[in-house]
């Protein structure tokens, strides 16, 4: 497995990280002993980079990977666990806003190290901006658990430009984790030039933009209780047909290289840069094999035309979230 650095000051991890997102009932029914192996299997790979966060199945993904990791018996700093913190939810799931203030910082974390058997994370970040906690205040809180040991660096989640300079004054930012795909580009305007600035990685999440990239998505695996798709702008109507008809191009420079339409989207992501880490959000086994894969897809200059002409800043039709979630992304403010 081939490593990549997260920014200046964060860790060496691999080239492709795990998002267990997807284990915790956010597209439908998981199993969990399939999940185990799944964690099994990509660090066997040499995935080393675990990404999860303290709402995620309300607690049950980082029960999740703290009971794999004891099964597998590996050692703690052989992986680095991705934590994100401040969401509000309640027992049946529903979204109750973000709580970044500097007592819920620690408190969140506190919770995490007990789910997750560890007594410290990797990296840490707030989920969401708070609108009603200055970003400087969550961001010492984090830098006063590095300093008493409990966390590694200080990461940050879906913020705009002007968040990061912020952040960046008050404490080394490792890394941004935000969407970055072939149709969700918007970072490369603005966010991705000052993070480079900065020195400051990227973990791509939602690369294959929650199937739509896989190049097996189709409108019937919709309707499936609990999938968040079922509310995705970009999965209803004409806009989930506009958006497939897009991944035809990738049918083709997949069939002439003999790799999968996933692996072609995945490998675009990894050309990106360096400091671009690619999160997979995988639930079984060989959706992880086929995503390693990609690392042995090379793209050739013609190649990237075709799909630069394919996937043009904004191709996507609807937004990636409903529109009261993207109200409150600080990324589009």
């Amino acid at each position: 497995m081939n490593t990549r650095k997260l920014g200046k000051t964060g860790p060496e991890v691999s080239a492709l990280g795990l998002g267990a997102m997807g284990m915790s009932g956010v597209y439908g029914p998981s199993d969990e002993i399939e999940s185990i192996a799944t964690i099994h299997a990509a660090i066997d790979a040499g995935i080393t980079l675990i990404d999860t966060a303290d709402f995620y199945g309300m607690g049950h993904n980082e029960m999740l990977i703290g009971r794999a990791l004891r099964e597998k018996s590996i050692s703690r700093d052989k992986v680095e666990i991705s934590v994100k913190f401040g969401g509000l939810r309640d027992y049946e799931g529903a979204w109750h806003g973000i709580d970044c203030r500097p007592a819920a910082v620690k408190n969140f974390l506190a919770y995490s190290l007990r789910r997750l058997g560890t007594d410290y994370v990797d990296i840490y970040r707030p989920a969401r901006l708070d609108p009603n906690v200055p970003v400087e205040e969550t961001i010492g809180a984090i830098a006063d658990m590095v300093k008493a040991g409990h966390v590694r660096h200080v990461g940050l989640s879906e913020v705009g430009a002007d968040t990061i300079r912020k952040a960046a004054s008050v404490v080394p930012v490792s890394d941004l984790q935000i969407e970055y795909s072939l149709i969700s580009r918007d970072i490369e305007k603005e966010i991705l030039p000052v993070c480079r600035e900065l020195g400051i990685g990227i973990t791509a999440y939602s690369v294959l933009s929650r199937g739509l990239l896989s190049g097996r998505f189709s409108k019937e695996r919709l309707g499936v209780a609990g999938d968040l798709r079922n509310v995705n702008p970009r999965f209803t109507g004409e806009n989930l047909e506009r958006n497939l008809a897009l991944v035809k191009t990738l049918h083709g420079i997949a069939e002439a290289k003999d790799v999968t339409v996933a692996q072609v989207a995945i490998a675009w992501v990894l050309s990106q840069g360096d400091d671009i880490v690619p999160l997979i959000g995988a639930r079984q086994r060989h959706q992880m094999s086929e995503a390693a894969g990609a690392l042995d897809v090379q793209l050739t200059p013609e190649d990237l035309d075709r799909i630069e002409q394919a996937f043009p800043v904004g191709a996507a039709a609807g937004d990636r979230y409903p529109t009261a979630q993207m109200a409150q992304l600080d990324r589009k403010k």
